[in-house]
């Protein structure tokens, strides 16, 4: 039987966590401490919503998950502001030391400011995923279609914990 598997079934997270503590990083253990803001919207490619101050607009970026499942960012590529996307368009990619993935925009709309920070700082992205660590601004063209994401305990349980 794959331990993990027994793992995720079998011990309470308390009895995980003592676990993981005295064994090698697993994949139960980087689900349990996926962090899952309760506030914003998931994609399954593992983006993230949230509302930004102006109406309209969005905040697109990867979830601390994918940073995990990534590891150590090295370069984000990130499109011209002013580009329009269509829902599940590719918007750039990301550079880890493990893997190159692509970035997919949850929604369709214009992407109305990058985050230049990543350039100098590609670490944001692990580090704070959901503050420092956004990658763009969209201006969505359907606001609606925010609510057609899926909501926290949905990706929680997407990512299987």
């Amino acid at each position: 039987m794959d331990l993990s598997r027994r793992l995720t079934f079998r011990l309470t997270p308390r009895g995980l966590r003592t676990y993981c503590a005295a064994v090698p990083y697993t994949l139960a253990q980087r689900m349990l401490m996926a962090n899952v803001p309760q506030d914003l919207k998931y994609t399954k490619e593992h983006e993230y919503v949230k509302p930004a101050a102006e109406e309209g607009v969005y905040v697109v970026g990867i979830t601390d998950y994918a940073q995990g499942e990534l590891g150590d960012v090295v370069f984000v590529e990130l499109p011209e502001a002013g580009r329009h996307l269509k829902e599940m368009e590719t918007f750039g990619t990301i550079e880890a030391v493990k893997a190159v993935s692509e970035l997919f925009s949850p929604l369709a709309g214009e992407v109305v400011e990058i985050n230049g920070a990543l350039d100098s700082d590609p670490a944001l992205v692990n580090n704070d995923p959901y503050g420092e660590g956004w990658m763009i601004k969209l201006r969505v063209s359907d606001a609606a279609t925010v609510d057609r994401l899926m909501n926290a305990d949905a990706y929680q349980s997407h990512i299987g914990g």
